[in-house]
């Protein structure tokens, strides 16, 4: 990110990734098996995890982003959050999201009766949700792994998977939690380059002005990170939805 000082405090962010990177590899793969095996996780179809009554929102990775448009390109939003604001206003977001539909539980856009209308095609996120494999911080300062979301809010645990079948989640939770990594290194390695080559900066400012202009309904500029590049979105007034809490759903 940058300031107005024109410093790029962004490179620290790159490092930190790229040292939680390295953590993820150094993780033995077989212990993350062990815990899936312990947990013993069963999907129910209780649907639960497709909807923002669990789960915020449903990050894409580019080549899931690029699936769910040639099934319906209406599906795609941008993700929320963005992480930057330049100083003529424009948002800066480092990929898309899925859209949710605009039920009480704020179901998935493919999410109909209950049940995923494009499951064999559905994306790496939800092939290896409910898993995870991250490092996360508690509130003592303590630092831990994660390695199951929201245990006992949905399906059941207690379910005997066969070791073979543990490597192979466990294998491809690893692979995703890099792929997503790798996408926000990738992310903020070219914003680094374009604010500089733009002559642009985040500004705070603007940031919060921006934010209250979406959330009365008016028209900004988001740009969306995607395929090493760009696409220019705009959110309110005509765009792909109002920006309520840039959920953008």
């Amino acid at each position: 990110m940058v300031n107005s000082a024109g410093e790029f405090p962004l490179s620290c962010r790159i490092i930190a990734l790229v040292q939680e990177r390295n953590r993820l590899f150094s993780y033995p793969l077989d212990h993350l098996a062990e815990r899936i095996r312990e947990t013993g996780f069963c999907c129910i179809s209780c649907g639960a995890c497709c909807t923002r009554i669990r789960n915020g929102h449903v990050f894409l990775l580019d080549r899931d982003a690029e699936a769910a448009r040639s099934i319906d390109p209406s599906s795609l939003v941008p993700a929320p959050d963005p992480e930057f604001c330049d100083q003529n206003g424009t948002f800066y977001v480092s990929g898309y999201s899925l859209r949710t539909r605009g039920d009480a539980a704020g179901s998935c856009w493919f999410l109909r009766d209950g049940r995923c209308r494009i499951y064999p095609r559905r994306f790496m996120v939800c092939r290896t949700y409910p898993y995870m494999l991250r490092r996360v911080v508690d509130e003592q300062g303590t630092p831990d792994w994660r390695f199951i979301a929201r245990l006992y809010q949905h399906g059941r645990s207690g379910h005997r998977i066969q070791p073979e079948e543990c490597r192979r989640i466990a294998l491809e939770t690893r692979e995703y939690e890099n792929a997503l990594l790798m996408h926000e290194i990738t992310f903020l390695e070219f914003m680094r380059g374009y604010l500089l080559e733009e002559g642009l900066y985040h500004d705070p400012v603007q940031y919060a002005r921006s934010l209250h202009r979406a959330a009365a309904g008016d028209p900004v500029t988001i740009m969306v990170y995607f395929d090493q590049g760009l696409e220019e979105q705009v959110v309110g007034a005509g765009g792909v939805g109002r920006m309520s809490s840039l959920s953008f759903c």
